[in-house]
């Protein structure tokens, strides 16, 4: 019912086709513009943690290289090398190198103290009292032979409760090089974390931890966070960073999932991680999908609008132009309709009108040929006559002849009675292979009698095709070519060959000579004299080539023309290629 209902109206069919190929690259157009859109937001946002997270690498990097720079300053000072090089307490010396150390951490607020140990179990000295600490769980100061950096550990001092952790280093002679003591400086976490905030990660939806190259918390904007593993946080993170200086990757599911940077810092291989909720992003791909679904409901709209006013633009003069062709008297002529635009449809009206007026011409015309075709036939019937007159006046030659035994006369009559027969033929266009081969013979056979020992003809013919048909009289033009344009113009006699081959469902066939031959600009000639827009005029040496090459084309496509090989002194070969028929094909004429 429904299939009816559209087969019925070209309006109908029209609206929907229009409709299901404009709406589906829509709503096509619009997922692929949300899902593009989510990504471009959610790689903009992962670019933009990761910038972020490399400002803060940076300013992370200043620190460390203060550090280092202080304690290289520090265990390079005479004072502090002759204080640890003596066995007693000077309260002068060890108040001037207080007074440096403090003068140093003045205006760092990241530093929480430097303290100098000496190897000589002499009193620390440090840049602020420390009521408790648990740096002797972290390590063993007098076993530290390198630089290195300790893990998170607590202090307790003026200031209360801080988690810190230090860099500490050996301090050696400069000419022994024998251990004189130890440097120890302390970075404050709590003030270290504000690097961590400045710029904001994600707006401030984001987290950020600092892991020291054994993957424990070192620093982090979330408190609860600080000396735990990564590992039991963030499943995997050792693997991921591992050989990597960046990166970013997605953990967890549904509302837990999350985004995970991470920034390598090189100078220590501590590394900063960057912790941004998928919920951020559902957020943002929200607003994206409500933009995405109004354009596309509005884009819709419109189109449904569009089609439906292009469609019945296009429809109701159809519509007018059916019902004046349903009302159609054949006794009458084609009522007129009236042409109002100048587009496709104001001109199909013109050329209904027109075929209104050419149609009642043919009516005329058509009695007209009528009363000719009889006459035409009358004078077709009496042509039938003078073929078979010719027939009989040879036939009586012929046996003139026999009885003057005169043999090569009766030959020649016998071949020219044979191939003049085959040429009328009833009119027919096509015939078997071995007949077209046959009538060839019968040509050579009389040329042979006018030109003696002058040329020969060889034939290379496929035996499966004798019972194939093609088209009549293609091969004798051909051959009549050769004779007269490439054998008969050398002195000594030449030779015809005729291959009629078999390739896949066609048959190929190529008359060759080894005649004078052609140059290159008159090959040229002959090769352009084939198509009828051509300028130049066929002469003789062309007429029955190209004869051959439209009849060829007229039959068989306009891909079987003959093709023209030839070279000067040398020889010319003239192929063509047709289907194989294995029926007679007359009424299937081009």
């Amino acid at each position: 019912m429904l299939r009816e209902w559209f087969g019925y109206s070209l309006q109908r069919k029209l609206s929907f086709i229009m409709l299901v190929t404009t709406l589906i690259p829509l709503l096509f157009l619009g997922t692929f513009a949300f899902t593009t859109s989510s990504d471009i937001t959610k790689d903009k946002a992962q670019q933009a943690g990761l910038n972020s997270l490399a400002q803060m690498e940076a300013k992370f990097q200043f620190i460390l290289k203060d550090v280092e720079n202080i304690s290289i300053f520090l265990i390079g000072q005479r004072d502090i090398q002759s204080y640890l090089k003596r066995t007693d307490e000077n309260l002068d010396a060890q108040a001037q190198i207080l007074g440096l150390m403090t003068n140093l951490v003045y205006t760092k607020d990241y530093i929480s103290n430097i303290t100098i140990y000496p190897s000589n179990n002499t009193t620390p000295l440090s840049t602020s009292t420390i009521y408790n600490s648990s740096l002797d769980k972290e390590i063993v100061i007098k076993q530290i032979t390198d630089k290195i950096w300790t893990g998170l550990y607590h202090i307790e001092n003026y200031l209360g409760k801080r988690d810190v952790f230090s860099f500490i280093r050996p301090i050696r002679a400069m000419n022994t090089f024998q251990t004189l003591g130890w440097l120890s400086i302390s970075v404050d976490e709590q003030v270290l974390s504000r690097i961590w905030s400045v710029p904001q990660l994600a707006d401030g939806y984001g987290q950020v931890a600092l892991l020291n190259d054994r993957n424990e918390i070192m620093s982090s904007t979330y408190k609860s966070w600080l000396s735990q593993k990564a590992d039991s946080l963030f499943p995997g993170i050792t693997d991921r960073v591992r050989g990597h200086s960046s990166g970013v990757w997605t953990s967890g599911t549904g509302n837990t999932q999350q985004n995970i940077l991470f920034y390598r810092e090189p100078m220590i291989n501590w590394t900063i991680v960057g912790i941004i909720p998928s919920k951020l992003y559902s957020a943002q791909n929200r607003y994206i999908l409500q933009l995405t679904a109004v354009a596309v409901a509005l884009s819709v709209l419109t189109n449904v609008f569009l089609t439906i006013f292009v469609i019945r633009k296009v429809t109701t003069p159809l519509g007018s132009l059916t019902r004046l062709l349903t009302k159609i008297n054949p006794d009458e002529p084609l009522p007129h309709y009236p042409v109002y635009t100048s587009d496709e449809i104001g001109r199909l009206a013109g050329s209904y009108n027109l075929l209104s007026t050419h149609i009642e011409a043919l009516k005329k015309q058509l009695i007209h040929n009528e009363t000719r075709k009889k006459e035409a036939d009358m004078r077709a019937l009496q042509a039938q006559i003078n073929p078979h007159f010719l027939y009989n006046t040879l036939s009586s030659i012929h046996w003139i002849a026999l009885l003057n035994e005169e043999n090569r006369i009766a030959e020649m009559v016998g071949a020219l009675s044979d191939f003049l027969r085959f040429s009328l033929n009833k009119g027919k266009e096509y015939c078997k292979v071995s007949q077209e081969l046959a009538h060839i013979r019968n040509y050579v056979q009389v040329q042979s009698i006018r030109f003696p020992d002058e040329f020969t003809v060889d034939y290379v013919v496929d035996a499966r095709l004798s019972d194939s048909f093609m088209l009549k009289l293609v091969l004798q033009p051909l051959v009549e070519n050769a004779m007269i344009h490439g054998i008969q113009m050398k002195e000594e006699p030449g030779v015809i060959s005729i291959y009629v081959e078999l390739k896949g469902n066609s048959m190929y066939v190529k008359v060759m000579d080894d005649g004078i031959g052609m140059t290159e600009e008159r090959l040229r000639e002959v090769t352009e004299s084939l198509y009828p827009a051509a300028e130049t005029i066929a002469n003789d040496a062309s007429y029955g080539l190209r004869n051959v090459h439209e009849r060829l084309q007229l039959h068989y496509g306009l891909d079987s023309g003959i093709k023209i090989e030839s070279r000067l002194n040398e020889g010319t070969c003239v192929s063509f290629s047709i289907p194989v028929l294995e029926d007679n094909h007359e009424n299937l004429d081009r």
